[in-house]
């Protein structure tokens, strides 16, 4: 890898998405709408503060998860990814780089939605923004290479939607918010495990539940960090120049 080209990437990603307005709003505002109709249909119950921190960081998964799968694959169906390739680009800088300009716009998707969330909607968490923020940047990150490593699996736009609800769905039904996953039955518990949006959710609720939630959040944060490493390991050996 050259850090050179890695960061050239990451600029050029960042030029890309600055341009399309309507990725920035599925960024940045749709998860600030989904929150508020949250709000909005839990007005005046507890049950906002109890789903509320779990499911803030959940929507931007989802979101970085579809935008970076069809981002990356249309470099590739187009002939953009090729091109690249034959130049002293290797694959790793081109994974890192979409990865660093990705993940950068989670960190700001992060801030902006959880801010909102908290200070306007009224969201309510034991721990300090600053965790929250921190959780939901995580999750935004992991669904970024998630993302860029499940777009090797299709071969059109659709194909890569496609593979949203086959891989975020099992994980949000085994992932604790529906049932708590010491609860499951032993066999989907340990499929929940290894799960990485069970450590997201994991790291929402010791925030939501504790004034001081560094000492519960060290596990979760750590699964995360291993899970973002090794997407991004297998993105880098997955990548394909073209689609056939």
């Amino acid at each position: 890898m050259n850090p050179r080209l890695t960061l050239a990437t990451a600029a050029r990603v960042l030029r890309q998405v600055r341009r399309d307005r309507r990725t920035l709003a599925l960024l940045i505002v749709m998860p600030i709408v989904l929150m508020g109709l949250l709000a909005w249909i839990y007005v005046d119950s507890p049950l906002f503060d109890r789903v509320g921190p779990v499911l803030v960081t959940i929507f931007p998964f989802v979101i970085m998860f579809v935008v970076t799968s069809v981002a990356t694959l249309r470099e590739r169906t187009s002939g953009t990814l090729e091109r690249l390739l034959t130049t002293p680009l290797g694959k790793g800088d081109l994974v890192v780089g979409y990865a660093l300009a990705f993940g950068l716009l989670a960190v700001v998707q992060g801030t902006v939605v959880t801010t909102i969330t908290v200070w306007f909607f009224g969201l309510e968490v034991a721990g300090a923004l600053a965790w929250l923020v921190l959780v939901v940047v995580g999750s935004g990150v992991l669904g970024t290479v998630l993302g860029l490593f499940a777009s090797a699996f299709a071969s059109t736009e659709f194909q890569a939607v496609q593979l949203m609800p086959a891989t975020v769905l099992p994980q949000f039904l085994l992932c604790g918010l529906l049932v708590p996953r010491d609860q499951l039955p032993r066999t989907l518990e340990l499929v929940s495990d290894v799960l990485p949006l069970s450590y997201v959710v994991d790291a929402a609720n010791a925030v939501a539940g504790s004034a001081e939630p560094a000492g519960d959040l060290g596990l979760p944060l750590l699964v995360i960090a291993i899970w973002i490493a090794v997407a991004l390991v297998l993105g880098s050996l997955t990548l394909r120049r073209r689609t056939p």
